[in-house]
């Protein structure tokens, strides 16, 4: 923005940096979710510090806003060249060639940390920089919005939407004390910005006892920050989990696994695309595991995490008791579509070989996991063991673990949990052993009471996982894997046995080609799955497959059987057999014939997260039009009832908005010139100034009263109609007069000329 001359410029004001500096630190705060805590958040406060005060200083040294700019870039420039150049800049802060070579290098590391990283990501240089950088670079954007354009306003619903961003990509409950840290900042810089403004002189009243018109200057700005703040933040972190394909850590899709147990809306998608292929020299292709889920608060399930080490050192060897059989295998797998930070292997993986980047596990699940590299393109070796006790040994062990009560434990003193128990109760019936009451469990859910359905949970309200959602199932009977896995696992858990869930894939469908005579299987989007787990001692975690219509349900083959026992290696799908994300066939037992096909609105895909953002955005948009509406509205009003000071007031703001700001101290018929230069039409300009003149002498400060409001309409669609559509946009959207104090008659006294 420009201003009358340099003396008319606002005063420097340490208070509105300080603001700045509070505003973008508290709308960083949710990275903190996202990305480990480092030296990172150090490189963040330094750099804004330096940058903010360059800026403050080159103000008080009276330099124009490009002159501001260009101090706060280069000191910018100099602070990342000294941070992150590595020793290839001249004299450390000035970039060299190489230096600027290297910058395209390190954002495509850190865009490929994020793509393909989980939160919280792990924060080497490359991603620093990007950090850092992007943060210097808010700084200024936010600095000449709010102290140099003066429009606080707009900073505040930039700040709002990078406060977002962290929620957006990782949602989760909203940090009451980093929301109020926020929106303290925020209404802090809205309230200083105002209190530091320069205000126009107020003209001489002519006489002094005459009530003034409240200017309410500060008050609309507020109410709208107030509101949009709310608004936004309130309602966007309760929107769905966007599905979009380029996040890694946010929702569950077809092509990448989050461990929140919200597959339905991936599997109600109708295309799918092939994920990986899979070969195996065992008799039936396994599983692919890939996130194992034991810790429960009754609402949701979360992954299993702790400490890991690095997968180089090699993985553990399945311990069981002496007596058991143990097969090993191998599987192949080529990563066609998958990009996530989890990797899918066979469920008691031994030895992982072939694979590129960093790569770390959990020993007591096996879990394979990368902060910053992924298996998208990659082509491994997994060797993997299957426990393969006799169906004497398994009914003759404890379904029990030693050291773990994660995987017992249900919220206390529930009446859900309550319900679910003595609904396993009733379904063990007589069953002699742990083993057999798991087989119990398993065959009731995949008998003829139960149906697979994608679209009844969200019908009936009761898509999810936690507790509420899984005794609704357990009325309605209709669901899908997240839901027979979920009350699987609780059931079990219910009569203590440690019991967990695990999220993966099934094992594909066979295709042609075969290699190292070894048939090839494909596994697409559709079969991402949930399946429990129970531990036994001396065997270990045995898989089951409570899910009707899907997979092989678990079972053990007696010692006197000729051939080898069945169960623990899930075998392939038979060929008629629905993958996840179709229902049952209507030939199956188990199918009921509403259940073929997901329904239409079942299968669409989800917009919501999309339309939600959408309106939000919008929301935060509109709502200074809407004030300014008002405030036009209630003055108008009042100039047809002849009220001067109103009419003079909504023709400035007009004006202001348009870009014609009047000047400090310049009187209504100066101004009038100007409106008139700008396209205003004579007469009106002309009614509105004797009209405001003689307001200001007449006696009382009253003129006659006439109706103002058409010529102040007039002289805005003048102004309108001879402006462009950038402009005409801003006016509307942004107006300018809503961040400036309203304006009065200046100098109303003083000589026309």
């Amino acid at each position: 923005m420009s201003w009358p001359d340099p003396a008319a410029r606002p005063t420097p004001s340490a208070a509105l940096v300080v603001t700045v500096f509070l505003g973008v630190c508290t709308s960083l705060l949710p990275l903190l979710r996202v990305v480990e805590p480092g030296g990172w958040v150090g490189g963040v406060a330094g750099i804004a510090i330096l940058v903010l005060s360059g800026g403050h200083v080159a103000r008080r040294l009276r330099a124009p806003a490009y002159g501001v700019a260009l101090v706060e870039v280069g000191l910018w420039t100099v602070a990342m060249t000294a941070l992150f150049s590595g020793g290839t800049a001249i004299l450390g802060v000035i970039p060299s060639l190489e230096t600027l070579r290297m910058v395209p290098v390190s954002v495509d590391a850190a865009l490929g940390q994020i793509r393909d990283g989980a939160a919280p990501l792990d924060v080497g240089q490359p991603l620093a920089m990007m950090i850092v950088g992007a943060a210097g670079l808010l700084v200024i954007a936010m600095d000449h919005v709010a102290v140099t354009a003066r429009m606080p306003m707009l900073a505040i619903v930039g700040l709002v939407a990078v406060y977002l961003i962290p929620s957006i990509a990782a949602p989760s409950a909203i940090d009451p004390l980093g929301f109020a840290a926020f929106a303290g900042s925020a209404l802090a810089l809205l309230a200083v910005e105002t209190a530091t403004r320069e205000r126009p002189r107020v003209r001489e009243r002519a006489v002094p006892d005459a009530p003034e018109r409240p200017r309410g200057s500060a008050a609309a700005p507020s109410a709208i920050a107030t509101v949009a703040i709310l608004a936004a933040l309130v309602v966007t972190p309760a929107l769905p989990a966007p599905t979009g394909a380029g996040s890694t850590v946010v929702a569950v899709r077809g092509n990448s696994i989050d461990p929140s147990l919200e597959l339905g809306q991936d599997l109600r998608r109708p295309q799918e695309v092939d994920v990986l292929t899979l070969r195996s020299d065992a008799p039936a292709p396994p599983y692919l595991r890939a996130v194992t889920l034991s810790t429960f608060d009754g609402a949701h399930w979360e992954a299993d995490r702790g400490s890991r080490r690095p997968l180089d050192q090699g993985l553990q060897p399945v311990t069981t008791r002496a007596d058991v059989e143990v097969d090993e295998y191998t599987a192949t797998i080529d990563i066609l579509n998958f990009v996530s930070p989890w990797l899918p292997v066979p469920g008691a993986a031994t030895e992982v070989e072939g694979l590129d980047g960093q790569w770390s596990v959990y020993d007591y699940n096996r879990t394979v996991i990368s902060r910053s590299s992924s298996p998208q393109g990659q082509d491994y070796e997994v060797t993997y063991e299957v426990p393969r006790p006799t169906l004497e040994q398994i009914r003759g062990s404890e379904a029990s673990i030693e050291g773990s009560r994660r995987t017992l434990a249900l919220p206390g003193d529930d009446d859900l949990v309550a319900q679910v128990r003595q609904l396993a109760i009733e379904v063990a019936g007589d069953a002699g052993n742990d083993y057999d009451t798991l087989v119990a469990l398993q065959r009731w859910f995949r008998g003829t009471s139960f149906e697979y359905s994608l679209s009844a949970p969200v019908a009936d309200g009761f898509d999810g996982s936690g507790l509420e959602a899984v005794t609704d199932f357990l009325e309605e009977r209709s669901g899908y894997c997240v839901h027979f896995a979920s009350a699987f696992t609780i059931m079990a858990r219910s009569l203590e046995m440690p019991a967990r869930i695990v999220v993966g894939y099934l094992p594909g469908a066979a295709t042609d080609e075969r290699v190292d005579d070894q048939t090839v299987h494909t596994v697409v989007s559709s079969q991402l799955h949930a399946w429990p787990e129970v531990h036994f001692e001396g065997i270990g975690w045995v898989p089951f497959e409570p899910t009707n219509s899907l997979g092989v349900p678990t079972g053990f083959a007696a010692a006197s059987t000729s051939g080898g026992p069945a169960g623990t290696d899930t075998g392939p799908l038979p060929e008629n057999a629905p993958q996840e994300g179709e229902a049952p066939d209507a030939q199956d037992p188990g199918a009921l014939d509403e259940t073929a096909a997901p329904d239409a609105a079942a299968t669409r895909v989800n917009t919501t997260p999309v339309v939600g953002l959408v309106a939000a955005i919008a929301a935060l948009l509109i709502t200074p039009a809407l004030f300014r509406v008002v405030r036009r509205r209630g003055r108008l009003r009042a100039a047809a009832e002849g009220d001067a000071a109103a009419a003079w007031a909504e023709v400035s703001d007009s004006a202001t908005d348009l870009g014609v700001r009047p000047g400090t101290g310049e009187t209504p018929r100066a101004f009038g010139v100007r409106l008139r230069d700008a396209g205003a039409p004579e007469a009106p300009v002309s009614k509105i100034v004797a009209a405001i003149e003689r307001a200001s002498y007449a006696a009382g400060g009253r003129a006659e009263a006439e109706d103002l409001a058409a010529a102040v309409e007039e002289i805005r669609a003048a102004l309108r109609g001879s402006g462009d559509s950038r402009g005409r946009f801003a006016a509307t959207f942004a107006p300018a007069s809503l961040f400036t104090a309203s304006p009065r008659a200046r100098g109303a006294g003083r000589s026309a000329g």
